[in-house]
């Protein structure tokens, strides 16, 4: 007995190092890739100043470089696809769980995987050729979002399923049981118990979209210095930028660009902290109720 003890205690501290490690080699290399992208984007950063994130003109063969733009397209049809796929993408998940029959549901959850590993590139085509030319849509922000919304829909849906699925069914019963319907059952308990992991999984769609490339350049319309609310109106993404003019960059000019993604990667690090700190006030408060 004491003999399995000791290993068991040993296979624990081998685990726990392991563990430690792997966590250290994601921020290493996360804090490599920061410093590298960092110190890539600094002559231009140094050049323009805070003018490269409030400038609107963005010209190469002027050295001038204005991302403002960039940043409102990226920012624009991301909200304009979660906007999109959140609730289609929670309601297929929630009928999936807690409706579907059973000869419904493994098509279904089939289906929904499928279209999660679809390339980015079909659904720009399907963009391009669809919706900008008979959709009546053109290449516009408007466009770009519906195809960020059709490419993070199962990536949310599959998700949300998974974080629904883990709801007790103690829960559900004890609910149905004081004669509460089926949608104020998932109001009660479902949704209060995945809160956290439905807000996770609405972020990584939105990392998705925010960081999408081939698509949004195919089907946003490539404007350059477009800040507008009309989404038909073309514009451009941080993303697509850096796809489109990197081949024919010189030095400065990938400077700028490099300073785009140091941008994007810094806009990604915020939207996550903000959704982790609204994850944990929730949980705090649902454990305050529950005490």
């Amino acid at each position: 007995m004491l003999d399995l003890r000791g290993k068991s205690a040993t296979g624990d501290r081998a685990f726990r190092w392991i563990a430690i490690g792997a966590a250290a080699i994601v921020l290493l290399v996360l804090g490599m890739i920061a410093l590298v992208m960092t110190s890539r984007a600094r002559p231009v950063l140094s050049e323009m100043g805070f003018d490269f994130f409030s400038g609107t003109r963005w010209s190469a063969p002027e050295s001038l470089y204005g991302a403002l733009p960039f940043i409102w397209g990226t920012l624009y049809t991301a909200a304009i696809a979660l906007a999109l796929a959140v609730p289609v993408s929670l309601g297929v998940a929630l009928f999936v769980t807690q409706v579907a029959p059973r000869w419904l549901k493994k098509p279904m959850v089939y289906m929904i995987d499928l279209l999660a590993v679809v390339p980015s590139v079909v659904f720009g085509l399907w963009g391009v050729l669809v919706l900008s030319q008979h959709g009546g849509l053109g290449r516009s922000f408007l466009t770009a979002g519906i195809i960020l919304a059709v490419m993070i829909t199962p990536i949310i849906t599959s998700l949300a399923r998974e974080v629904i699925e883990t709801t007790p069914p103690s829960d559900k019963e004890a609910a149905l049981a004081l004669g509460a319907t089926r949608w104020e059952m998932i109001t009660a308990a479902v949704l209060p118990h995945s809160k956290g992991g439905l807000v996770g999984a609405v972020m990584l769609g939105l990392g998705r979209a925010m960081g999408e490339t081939i698509a949004a350049a195919l089907v946003i319309g490539s404007a350059l210095g477009q800040i507008t609310p009309n989404p038909f109106a073309p514009g451009n993404s941080m993303p697509a930028v850096i796809a489109n003019e990197w081949g024919e960059a010189d030095d400065m000019h990938k400077s700028a660009l490099i300073a785009l993604a140091v941008t994007l990667f810094v806009i990604t690090i915020a939207v996550n902290l903000i959704a982790t700190s609204i994850v944990q006030r929730s949980m705090k408060r649902s454990g305050g109720k529950s005490s």
